[in-house]
């Protein structure tokens, strides 16, 4: 009972924190759980060293996950600075033209292609960019852009260096590649969905405004998603674009950890591209920013979910929660996660969410025999 209402307290105060913003996710993962965990210890009459190996153990269990983001960010933040997908862009846009239908069902491809770097401050910023000029020229519903652009970073962001899948690997501890591979069928239909979807605004909206011409629509074509001119690197746009197919093939056949193939791609990428050294240096220094920040949240939530299993309150709390479902719902704890979920991480914050809740549901599935990849996936 001690440690179940330490463990609730625990999330409580995390999620409080971490919502009123008088703490960042990032020092609220490491405090909250240190202040927690040693006054469990206390309590139940064990040494404040015991933190250490807890805390440790946790960060050895998410570097996987860490040194995965780290390098999937530098990757394809490289990737897009060589020019990559500007040739894609540019046709997108180019035969897209002046056909409402034909623009709306090029933003969802636009935007799927832009956000398979995992950020979707990049992809909102390119993809209007791209299209903005083309929704005001025509007078076409600019809501049809948001509302695209939003489902379509949401599938997309399922990527094994999105945020819901790492977060969710990293608060189970479970290989981020076993929980993505098996979203891959439910990705591509989210994508078939969303273009029957821009499909049905498109016509609407070609009725409303029929098909204009623009005769200057070259104009349209020359945006680029590489922010960086002196970085591109137009004539390895094929040996870069073998590179991303090849991490993509071994990581759906699982030739290698996921880790080890985005280190490898990197690597690979970097000397291909940018042979002087100098130039690696420079473009490391472009994507440290939001590389080192998602590193350093996976790695403290690795004290945070080390802390809450070592000292045992996620157990302890899953074990109310178990008593809590009735038997005959517990073989069902992945839809019930699901439906969960979708209040939770509305009111809650992300992380409160996946670091907090996630492990007691998870340790309540495993009562039942739901294995944590399910929940993860769910």
């Amino acid at each position: 009972l001690m440690l179940a209402g330490l463990g609730y307290a625990l999330v409580a105060a995390f999620t409080v924190l971490t919502m009123t913003r008088r703490m960042s996710p990032l020092t609220a993962l490491i405090v909250t759980p240190i202040v927690f965990g040693a006054v469990a210890l206390v309590l139940s009459g064990k040494g404040l060293v015991d933190l250490g190996p807890m805390m440790i153990e946790g960060v050895k269990t998410l570097a996987p996950t860490g040194v995965m983001l780290l390098f999937a960010i530098l990757f394809f933040g490289l990737m897009t600075d060589t020019g990559l997908f500007d040739p894609a862009v540019a046709a997108l846009v180019r035969v897209v033209k002046g056909d409402p239908l034909k623009i709306i069902l090029g933003t969802v491809v636009l935007g799927a292609v832009v956000s398979l770097d995992g950020d979707g401050s990049t992809t909102y910023i390119i993809t209007c960019a791209a299209l903005m000029p083309l929704y005001q020229r025509l007078g076409l519903n600019r809501l049809y852009l948001v509302c695209l652009l939003m489902l379509v970073s949401g599938v997309m962001n399922l990527s094994p260096w999105g945020g819901p899948t790492a977060r969710a690997a990293s608060a189970l501890h479970v290989d981020v590649q076993e929980v993505f591979v098996p979203l891959i069928p439910g990705m591509a239909l989210g994508l078939v969905a969303l273009l029957a979807l821009a499909f049905l605004f498109g016509r609407s909206e070609r009725k409303r405004l029929g098909v204009v011409s623009i005769p200057d629509a070259e104009e349209f074509a020359e945006v680029s998603v590489s922010q960086h001119p002196e970085a591109r690197r137009p004539r390895l746009i094929l040996v870069n674009a073998a590179l991303v197919i090849a991490l993509l093939a071994g990581l759906i056949l699982g030739v290698a950890p996921l880790p080890v193939l985005m280190m490898i791609a990197f690597a690979v990428g970097l000397v291909i591209n940018y042979p002087r050294i100098e130039s690696q240096k420079e473009r490391i220094a472009a994507h440290a920013g939001p590389a080192l920040a998602v590193a350093s949240l996976i790695f403290a939530a690795g004290i945070f979910t080390g802390i809450l299993q070592g000292t045992g309150m996620v157990e302890a709390m899953s074990r109310w929660v178990v008593a809590a479902v009735p038997a005959a719902w517990g073989p069902y704890m992945a839809p019930i996660t699901a439906g969960l979920s979708l209040p939770f991480t509305f009111f809650l914050s992300n992380d409160a969410f996946y670091f907090g809740v996630l492990p007691i549901l998870a340790e309540a599935g495993a009562g039942f025999g739901v294995d944590k990849v399910e929940i993860a996936r769910a």
